[in-house]
C-alpha cells in the first residue's frame, strides 16, 4: 500500500509546529507561506482528520495530530540517520552488480527483495543471471555468486549467509494415494523425484540411505518443487524452497525420525573475489539481502 502523506510536507508540517505558526515557519525556510498551508492540507485530507488548529495569535494541535506528529518525528529521524550513515561512509554505492545463483534461490529468496533493494540502492543496476551449477565468476563476469553447499575454491572470498536444512517431501495428495513411508527402506516402493545433472544431490540426508535411484529426475530444482506439488511423487529439497509449501500445507515432511542435520548440503554462501572493484555494491548486496532471507 502507497504512503498517503510525503516525507516533504511532513517536514513542513514538522516546522510549524517548532516555529509556532505558519507565517513564522515561512520566515525561516524562506517560503511563501501558501506553500506551507497548501501541505498541511494535503496530509489533513489524505488522513481524513485534523492535526492543527488555527486561531489568530497561534496553531495548537488536536489530539489526533500530537499522536500523529509523535510517530512521524521518530520515522523522519530514521531516515535522516540512515542518510547521515550512507553520507559518512562515502558516496551511496553505484554502478552494475551481477549475480549469480540457482533459479530456484533467485525464484523464492532474492526476487521477492529486489524491488525494496533497488529503492534502497537506486545507484546499483541489478544483473540476476541464472545458472544449476557452479559458474566461473571471471568467465561468466559475474560480482558475487549465492552457492549451495561446501565450498572447493579457496580464491574467493565467502560470506556466510546462513543453513537451510534439507526435507524429504510429498504432497499430501501423493500421500493419500500411495500411503506414507514410514522407514527409509520404504522409499523404495514410491515415485522418487530427483536431479539429473548434479547425482551428489541424489544422495539425501536420511539415515540408513546413501544416494536414491529417482524415477523422475529433472535439472532444475524448482521443477522438481512443482513435480512434487502436483503430486508426482516424493523428493528432497531445501528448506529455501519448500518452507512456505510445507507451513501452507501444500508438502508434507517425510522420515523426520531418520532425517540427518548438519550436512554440508545446508551451507549457504555469497562468494566473490577478494580483490573486487565492485566491493562497495557486494557489501551493500549481502548486508541488504542477509537478514531477508527464509532459509
Amino acid at each position: 500500500m502507497s504512503l498517503k502523506t510525503r516525507s516533504d510536507d511532513l517536514e513542513l508540517l514538522l516546522a510549524v509546529i517548532e516555529f509556532g505558526g505558519f507565517s513564522a515557519a515561512a520566515d525561516a525556510l524562506n517560503i511563501q507561506v501558501a506553500r506551507i498551508s497548501r501541505s498541511v492540507a494535503k496530509i489533513e485530507k489524505a488522513l481524513n482528520t485534523t492535526i492543527l488548529i488555527r486561531t489568530t495569535r497561534r496553531v495548537m494541535l488536536t489530539d489526533d495530530g500530537r499522536r500523529f506528529i509523535d510517530s512521524i518525528s521518530i520515522g523522519l529521524q530514521h531516515i535522516k540517520d540512515a542518510e547521515l550513515d550512507i553520507i559518512a561512509t562515502g558516496k551511496m554505492p553505484q554502478g552494475k552488480l551481477r549475480v549469480d545463483a540457482a533459479s530456484p534461490f533467485i525464484f523464492h529468496q532474492l526476487a521477492p527483495h529486489i524491488n525494496a533493494f533497488t529503492k534502497a540502492y537506486p545507484e546499483i543496476e541489478i544483473e540476476l543471471n541464472s545458472n544449476e551449477g557452479i559458474v566461473d565468476l571471471i568467465e561468466k563476469r559475474t560480482d558475487l555468486a549465492i552457492r549451495i553447499g561446501k565450498l572447493e575454491d579457496s580464491t574467493l572470498h565467502a560470506s556466510a549467509l546462513g543453513k537451510s536444512p534439507l526435507f524429504i517431501v510429498a504432497s499430501p495428495e501423493y500421500i493419500a494415494q500411495n500411503g506414507l513411508p514410514k522407514t527409509p527402506n520404504e522409499l523404495k516402493n514410491h515415485r522418487l523425484i530427483g536431479f539429473s545433472n548434479i547425482k551428489s544431490l541424489n544422495q539425501w540426508p536420511i539415515k540408513g540411505l546413501h544416494t536414491v535411484n529417482p524415477t523422475i529426475t529433472a535439472s532444475n530444482g524448482e521443477t522438481i518443487r512443482q513435480l512434487a506439488l502436483a503430486g508426482s511423487g516424493i523428493t528432497c529439497l531445501s528448506s529455501f524452497m519448500v518452507k512456505t509449501d510445507m507451513e501452507s500445507g501444500r508438502l508434507i515432511s517425510l522420515l523426520e525420525s531418520y532425517r540427518l542435520m548438519g550436512t554440508d548440503r545446508e551451507l549457504v554462501n555469497a562468494v566473490y573475489y577478494k580483490s573486487s572493484s565492485v566491493a562497495e555494491r557486494v557489501t551493500a548486496f549481502i548486508d541488504f539481502i542477509r537478514p531477508r532471507l527464509r532459509l
